[in-house]
């Protein structure tokens, strides 16, 4: 047989199906022998290693039957200063049952038994007013018929939400005592606000975010959320094949840190009486804007405040609407017309330049060229300085202006005016002083072209009522820790003294005859107090809007500035009321009348004795002291002021570059944290400062000082609001 017959006869012997198939067969027999052992070392490799793709294997199912639960903090409570809650936890729960049987504990059933369900059915009959009939179809809609479980657990619908913890008690409680199982509850986080419309843009409110954390969202709440709301604790468990906890299987457990408590300064009596004087006048008047506030003169503490319009934090009903949402108090700066008259005169007073007997023509005034009226143009003729205060007399402050001269732009520092008080609420804003324009500073002895909020004029207030001695306004009066007991107590701080007690004083008596002179008393008559003399002082400013004053009848915020017992003040009170519908009249009387009479009925828990006075003392917390360097200078003064220190700001920069004591360290509460700005360097009033204070404050600035006499400062050489530049510094203590 020659090559080319040979070669045919394979070929065609290649052709044949049957060889084909062989061929096909030997092929993927091979191919399957190798992907065995491919994957059999795979799987040794992985059981070997316990590895895949770098995942733990062990890791994983671990992960897998392993669960979390975060344990939410309670959220701390609000209350007034004397207990009353003002803002709490409100929790509310859901009722569900388990029917799933793999839901045991030590051989225990813990799901709800078919043969339990018309005692189930009975016991949310007594305490939900589901009806026997309807819980029963949902707990057996929910069994296969062979008596196992379809679901893992059923629910009530809407009439087994929103359970009070009362009815959760009562009804574990019957639970208990016939002895079933199966009910189980999810706690829902809520807010509650007892008291309704209750100083509602002070307080705030806090709502749940999407993680069922309480979020503080205006206000107190916003403010002190890093303080009220605790931390979180968490529960590690195991959990069953279809993902649900295995009771009794509690691997791991870290407990929650609860907030802290807020006593705020506010008397919830006080409070709510205000509410209701204010509710009455605001619907007789319709005014745009309503505020009002009550202080303790001697301390500087907020006994009550509030505003119109307001809001029901607990149904929001009324926020967002007529700018409801700002806090008129310290988020509105406004020009105050003749209240700020008594800064002027005190101002005059002071320096010596006042004389009560002197005599001038009312009416009008030129400044530069402009000419200032009187509001009654002149109708009263010739008036007494005194008299110029007690009847408001634009003209005669413009003269003490005039005489004051530059001396005057540093009395509305002094004062704190341009200044932000720190509340540490939300928007603050810190006002603003008169231009350099002659016109403007003329204008701002009598309250125009100056801006001013509730808190500043209620600061500067002090100083008249307490005889020099200026308060900074505070509303904490003290934090406690629910779980160590431990309390951060906010005493008085006093922030300046810009006049004397004798100027004080003397005020205090012209400010009388706005109240009680019957010919020259431009509120003679209307503010009564029985048993009581009353220091007031009246406000009628204009409103500009767009660089114009505001034109009409009632286009303005009527004010009052009242101070009571006269002779010596526990109390100031001062109402705005903007442009109201009709001219108000003796509408703010009607506030301030029966507030003031409430107010004098107040009276302090008197228990002073030393064995008090010690504890308080060993229980007094250290406060760590963080740093604010590079941070704004409003930001960091309003956190240390929180955390219950006295911030003290030095110079008009916007950072702070240093601070008297050094992050980390303890200090007392109520200790001085002076905090130096990048800005021009100006120097606080030292009034009342420790020697060690004032030994820290040299140091920050670099500068020489030197002590005459011991205890506290009285006098300085560089006077408060100068420039310090590298001046020495004398100081006289007493």
């Amino acid at each position: 047989m020659d090559f080319k017959e040979l070669k045919r006869k394979i070929r065609k012997k290649n052709q044949s199906p049957m060889n084909n198939r062989k061929k096909v067969g030997i092929l993927l027999f091979a191919t399957s022998i190798g992907l065995f052992f491919l994957f059999a070392t795979r799987m040794i490799y992985v059981v070997a290693g316990g590895h895949i793709a770098g995942t733990s294997l062990e890791k994983k199912t671990s992960e897998l039957y392993r669960g979390e639960e975060v344990v939410k903090a309670k959220r701390g409570t609000i209350y007034d200063r004397n207990g009353v809650a003002i803002a709490e936890d409100a929790a509310s729960y859901s009722i569900y049952a388990i029917l799933s049987e793999s839901y045991t504990s030590n051989g225990e059933k813990l799901y709800a038994q078919q043969k339990d369900f018309k005692k189930i059915a009975q016991i949310l009959k007594a305490h939900l007013a589901i009806k026997p009939k309807t819980s029963l179809k949902i707990l057996n809609d929910g069994m296969n018929d062979d008596g196992t479980s379809k679901y893992y657990q059923v629910e009530f619908g809407a009439a087994g939400q929103n359970i009070s913890e009362e009815i959760k008690h009562n009804i574990q409680a019957q639970m208990d005592r016939e002895h079933v199982k199966g009910l189980y509850f999810t706690e829902h986080v809520d807010r509650m606000y007892p008291n309704g419309e209750f100083a509602s843009h002070f307080i705030g409110y806090a709502t749940p975010d999407k993680h069922e954390v309480l979020k503080g969202k205006m206000g107190l709440e916003q403010a002190y959320d890093d303080v009220l709301k605790g931390k979180d604790g968490k529960i590690v468990y195991q959990k069953d094949n279809t993902q649900k906890p295995l009771p009794g299987t509690v691997a791991e457990e870290k407990e929650a840190v609860n907030g802290e408590d807020i006593y705020t300064t506010l008397d919830a009596g006080l409070q709510s009486y205000l509410e209701t004087l204010m509710d009455k006048v605001s619907k007789e008047t319709q005014p745009k804007e309503m505020t009002a506030m009550l202080m303790q003169a001697k301390s500087g503490e907020i006994l009550a405040m509030s505003q119109r319009p307001t809001f029901n934090p607990e149904t929001k009903a009324g926020l967002g609407s007529n700018g409801s949402w700002r806090n008129f108090l310290i988020q509105d700066s406004y020009e105050p017309g003749s209240t700020m008259k008594v800064f002027t005169t005190s101002a005059a007073v002071n320096e010596g330049i006042f004389d009560e007997n002197e005599t001038f023509v009312s009416g009008k005034i030129k400044v530069g060229d402009a000419t200032i009226n009187d509001h009654d143009f002149g109708a009263k003729g010739v008036l007494t300085m005194r008299q110029a205060l007690s009847w408001s007399s634009n003209v005669g402050m413009v003269m003490q202006e005039e005489r004051l001269g530059n001396k005057w732009r540093e009395y509305m520092k002094k004062f704190g005016f341009g200044q932000s008080t720190y509340s540490g609420l939300p928007g603050e804003v810190k006002g603003s002083l008169p231009t350099s324009n002659m016109v403007d500073e003329a204008m701002s002895s009598y309250g125009q072209a100056i801006g001013v909020t509730n808190f500043q004029m209620m600061r500067a207030y002090t100083a008249v009522a307490n005889d020099g001695k200026m308060l900074q306004p505070h509303y904490i009066k003290k934090t406690v820790d629910p779980t160590t007991k431990k309390t951060i107590e906010t005493k008085p701080e006093i922030v300046g003294e810009p006049i004397t007690a004798e100027t004080a004083d003397t005020v205090r008596g012209y400010m009388r005859d706005v109240i009680e002179s019957e010919n020259y008393g431009s509120a003679y008559g209307l503010y009564k107090v029985p048993g009581y003399r009353i220091s007031g002082k009246t406000g009628t400013a204009q409103i500009a809007e767009n660089g114009r004053y505001l034109t009409g009848d009632t286009n303005y915020i009527y004010s009052i500035a009242l101070m009571l017992p006269s002779e010596n003040p526990e109390y100031i009170l001062y109402l705005t009321l903007k442009q109201p519908t009709k001219t108000p009249g003796g509408s703010l009387a009607q506030i301030a009348n029966p507030l003031l009479g409430r107010a004098m009925e107040f009276e302090e828990d008197p228990t002073t004795d030393s064995t008090k006075q010690k504890k308080a003392k060993e229980d007094e917390e250290q406060i760590k002291v963080e740093d604010y360097r590079q941070l704004a200078a409003s930001k960091a003064a309003s956190d240390a002021n929180k955390r219950g220190l006295s911030a003290v700001v030095v110079g008009n920069g916007k950072k702070v570059l240093k601070q008297s004591s050094k992050p980390g360290e303890k200090a007392m509460a109520n200790e001085r944290l002076i905090l130096i700005t990048d800005g021009k360097k100006t120097m606080p009033d030292v009034s009342g400062w420790s020697k060690s204070d004032i030994l820290k404050l040299a140091n920050l600035l670099g500068i020489e000082v030197s002590f005459k006499g011991e205890g506290y400062a009285t006098k300085q050489n560089i006077e408060p609001f100068a420039e310090i530049g590298k001046k020495k510094l004398n100081i006289t203590l007493d």
